[in-house]
Parts: C-alpha cells; sequence; structure tokens
C-alpha cells in the first residue's frame, strides 16, 4: 500500500505539469481552430530559456518565470502576426503542415544553438525531498506542481472574470457575434496565440526543473498535450487539469504493474476510449 501511494502522489505531481503543458495547446485549438504542432519546440524553447535565466543571470527557476513569460509571449505574438495569420482560416491540413514546419525548424536551430546534450535545472533545493507518512515529496515536483495548478487556475479565471478573457471565449464561440461586438480578431488571435506559447514556454522552465531538456523532447510532448487535450475536453481549462492529472495517474500505475515501456500505450489507449465514448472530453461539453 505504501509503494502505491508514493505511485498515485508522483502521478498527480506529473499530472499537474502535464495540464500546464497542455493548457497552451487546448486555448490555440479552441480559439484559432490550429493544432499547433510545433507546440512542444515552444515548451523546450521554454526549459532553454529557464536554463540560461538561472545559470547565466543566476536566477531561480521559479522566479523567472515572468521573465519567460514574456518572452514567450512575444515570440508566440510575432509568429502568429508574421505567419500564422496568413493561414489562421485555411484548412487544418495546411495550418497541420505549417506548424509541423516550423517545429522541424525550432528543433534544429535549438540543436545548433545549444547543441543535443541533456540540461537539467538544479538549484540547491532539487535534492530536497519532505515526509507525509509513508510518502515522500520531492520539494522540487511539489513547487512545480504547485506553480502548475496556479498558472490552471489563474488562466481559468482569466478567461472567466476579465474583459480579454471573455473576448477570447466569445471569438471561439461565435466570430461573427465578436466581430459585432467590436472584437479585432486578427490581433485577438495574436494575443491568444501568445498566451498560449507563453504557458508552453513556463511549462517548459517548470519541465527543466523535475526532468532533462534537450531539442529533441518537443514531438513527445506534443503528444501528450494533444491526448490531454481531447481528454479533459477543449473549452474548460479545468478539464485539462482533470486531463492532465488523470494522464500523470495512469502513466504511474501502468509504470508500476505492467512496465515503463508501456506508459504511453495506456496514456494513447486512455485517448481512443474517450474519443469513442465521450469525444467532446471529460469536461467538456456534449453536443
Amino acid at each position: 500500500m505504501d509503494l502505491l501511494a508514493q505511485v498515485l502522489v508522483n502521478g498527480i505531481l506529473l499530472g499537474g505539469l502535464y495540464a500546464v503543458m497542455a493548457l497552451g495547446l487546448a486555448l490555440v485549438w479552441g480559439v484559432l481552430n490550429i493544432v499547433n504542432l510545433a507546440h512542444g519546440a515552444f515548451i523546450m524553447l521554454g526549459g532553454y530559456l529557464a536554463w540560461h535565466l538561472y545559470h547565466l543571470a543566476g536566477i531561480d527557476p521559479f522566479l523567472g518565470l515572468p521573465i519567460v513569460a514574456v518572452v514567450m509571449f512575444a515570440l508566440g505574438y510575432g509568429v502568429q502576426r508574421g505567419l500564422l495569420n496568413l493561414i489562421v482560416r485555411a484548412p487544418m491540413f495546411n495550418t497541420l503542415l505549417i506548424t509541423f514546419g516550423l517545429e522541424v525548424v525550432l528543433t534544429y536551430c535549438a540543436q545548433l544553438a545549444f547543441s543535443a546534450d541533456f540540461r537539467t535545472i538544479n538549484p540547491p533545493y532539487v535534492g530536497t525531498n519532505f515526509s507525509i507518512g509513508p510518502v515522500v515529496l520531492p520539494m522540487a515536483r511539489v513547487a512545480a506542481f504547485a506553480k502548475a495548478l496556479a498558472l490552471t487556475l489563474g488562466m481559468w479565471l482569466f478567461l472567466l472574470r476579465t474583459r480579454l478573457g471573455r473576448a477570447i471565449r466569445a471569438t471561439a464561440q461565435n466570430l461573427v457575434a465578436a466581430r459585432l461586438y467590436g472584437v479585432e480578431p486578427r490581433h485577438l488571435y495574436a494575443v491568444t496565440f501568445g498566451l498560449g506559447i507563453a504557458l508552453a514556454g513556463m511549462s517548459g522552465a517548470l519541465y527543466g526543473t523535475v526532468s532533462q531538456v534537450n531539442p529533441y523532447i518537443g514531438a513527445s510532448l506534443t503528444a501528450k498535450s494533444f491526448a490531454i487535450s481531447i481528454i479533459g475536453g477543449l473549452d474548460n481549462p479545468l478539464g485539462v487539469l482533470v486531463g492532465g492529472l488523470f494522464l500523470g495517474i495512469v502513466e504511474s500505475l501502468t509504470m508500476l504493474y505492467i512496465g515503463p515501456t508501456y506508459a504511453d500505450v495506456a496514456s494513447f489507449g486512455i485517448l481512443v476510449l474517450v474519443l469513442v465514448v465521450r469525444p467532446s472530453g471529460l469536461l467538456g461539453k456534449a453536443a
């Protein structure tokens, strides 16, 4: 039972990080109808940015999250206005090709700039653990989970309570009606994409404190983010949180009872099951 409790806690901590990774993808997909295949590459860039802030400027990765967010938002805003805005209403196949090409470019640029070496962000407290009964909690993972949870809940409140958030939701639900209320779509699309990339970058910074960053992690993180967005539901940030926690627990239990090799198999098996039983996601609005 002690081992099971430890595995479940590890799954919850991992799932919180997965959720904030997927949140940016779900936001962009839900508003712009773009499945951003370069999403994982932006997560990777956020990890490298946090690594450099820590090792070159001595800025703690958690304290450096606002800097990462601002830089990644500016990058995302520019990419959307300069590139993706040209194909925002194009068939989805076109957007998939563009974002896939962007992912390849970002990956190889990162390899040229940073090499293919694995890098981790290791502030002094990374090796610190504390215990609650039989369960051991790594300080870095708990801090990353807390930040991820705060970001997810903050985005939910932003979309519900702020004027800009309501404009984003209105555009996602009915573009024509949003135009009638004075929403300027091109700027709003760029802001939304910038927010999605800012979330991706911050999740990459958090990921770098609990795992290793290299130029090739993007594809697998995009796939996980896609699965979580579908499982939780695109139209609800809390659904993405539930999807992330659910996937983290499933992966941890699979690694315990079957083996690490089958963790991804279980994750995407759950994705297929959700698509068959409830295509709108666990907390998405049923059609």
